[in-house]
């Protein structure tokens, strides 16, 4: 089986999934292509990575951003890798991205089957007939899909693919990578303390500073906190960098908080474990997450979790009162509380980061190679490719 993955751009977290699922497809005498449109972007500030050791990785840019590529060099680059890679089925992410639709254009020409991953749900956005008539439209050209979690499923299923061609386990990290980083970092802890400028106890938040990221609300449910527990009360570091910087350093000035809150700054891969093994729980506030990535990272380190209940990895990842909890996140007050709760009681908060070890487990490389596999021999024993219509609207769409 020859099966070529399509990514925008590859991280670390790309890499690590494309080793796992080449490492067991060449193990039945297949292959499979990693194909990512550029090496960098400006949305996430990852170091190269390298990768390829069990799969073919292939870049379509010359160096350049994504950003800085052209939708119709892409498009044509795209093209001519998968003429020369000839897949038997190609697994794509999601179906706005102008290479995602090139992609299932080639496949639709060429007859080979497609398989859509997806961390899309309903509750993401508004949704209006008539884009949603389009998507339906798009769905059709997919054999199968891959999707992260329940609420994907549900949403996928609404856009009418059958619900026996629907896998879960997309969303995935390296597990191992966290949880070794983490306990490691924990056997070092005053030493790494020291030269991390972190304090003893502390909430990790981690995330681009962005709107949909709700970091505002989160500083102000931090203060309340704050205000009630003094001297005794933990702090908040902050991962991440983006344009809302200014903006929060000053709100935090504003509300009296910044001598207990950290901006640590864009944190690359490596380093990750560090933070999240010397943190005491982990916080994710969002109002819109399709997933939350980070959730899986905090969880594999053994954190408690308190959680936006729009994350999409909530029905997954979150069990309510073993292993964290979720909150309104337009509720400053509900995520002070929580926060003074898991404080208050350092034991119960490490017995909750233990059941999210065990939770994450079922979330691994493991789990995304073998739903990622049937669904693409799902896709190749009972391949649909939609009718006429929906090959000139995906056509179209890809153009725009």
């Amino acid at each position: 089986m020859r099966i070529a993955v399509l990514f925008s751009r590859f991280g670390p977290y790309h890499i690590a999934r494309l080793e796992a699922v080449g490492q067991e497809v060449r193990k039945g005498g297949g292959e499979l292509a990693g194909i990512e449109v550029a090496p960098a972007s400006q949305t996430y500030a990852w170091a190269p990575v390298e990768g390829g050791r069990h799969f073919r990785k292939i870049t379509l840019s010359d160096g350049r951003a994504y950003e800085a590529l052209s939708k119709r060099e892409a498009r044509a680059a795209l093209r001519s890798a998968l003429d020369a890679f000839a897949p038997d089925v190609v697994v794509l992410p999601g179906w706005s991205a102008s290479e995602s639709l090139e992609a299932l254009g080639w496949a639709m020409d060429n007859g080979v089957p497609a398989v859509v991953m997806s961390d899309s749900a309903r509750i993401d956005a508004p949704r209006r007939p008539w884009t949603e008539a389009i998507k339906r439209r798009i769905v059709r050209g997919f054999s199968a899909g891959f999707v992260a979690g329940s609420r994907h499923a549900d949403y996928l299923t609404e856009l009418d693919m059958p619900r026996d061609r629907i896998y879960m386990g997309y969303d995935v990290v390296d597990n191992d990578f966290f949880a070794s980083g983490a306990a490691a970092t924990r056997d070092r802890a005053a030493d790494l303390r020291t030269s991390y400028r972190l304090p003893e106890r502390y909430f990790l938040a981690s995330s681009r500073f962005i709107p949909k990221k709700n970091l505002s609300r989160l500083l102000a449910a931090f203060a309340q906190y704050q205000a009630e527990a003094g001297s005794a009360g933990w702090d908040l570091v902050l991962c991440g960098d983006g344009p809302l910087r200014q903006d929060l350093e000053c709100q935090a000035s504003q509300l009296g908080i910044q001598d207990r809150l950290h901006f640590a700054g864009f944190i690359q891969y490596d380093e990750l474990p560090i933070y999240y093994g010397l943190a005491s729980a982990f916080i994710h506030a969002s109002t819109v997450e399709q997933w939350g990535l980070v959730v899986n990272e905090a969880a594999a380190a053994g954190l408690p979790l308190l959680l936006s209940e729009r994350c999409g990895c909530v029905p997954e990842l979150l069990l309510e009162g073993e292993n964290g909890y979720a909150f309104d996140p337009c509720s400053e007050a509900s995520l002070a509380g929580l926060m003074r709760d898991i404080a208050a009681a350092p034991d119960r908060a490490k017995a909750m980061g233990r059941a999210s070890s065990r939770i994450v487990s079922g979330f691994s490389l493991q789990r995304f190679t073998a739903d990622l596999l049937r669904a693409a021999r799902h896709a190749m024993d009972e391949p649909r490719q939609g009718n006429a219509v929906d090959r000139v609207l995906v056509r179209l769409m890809a153009m725009r």
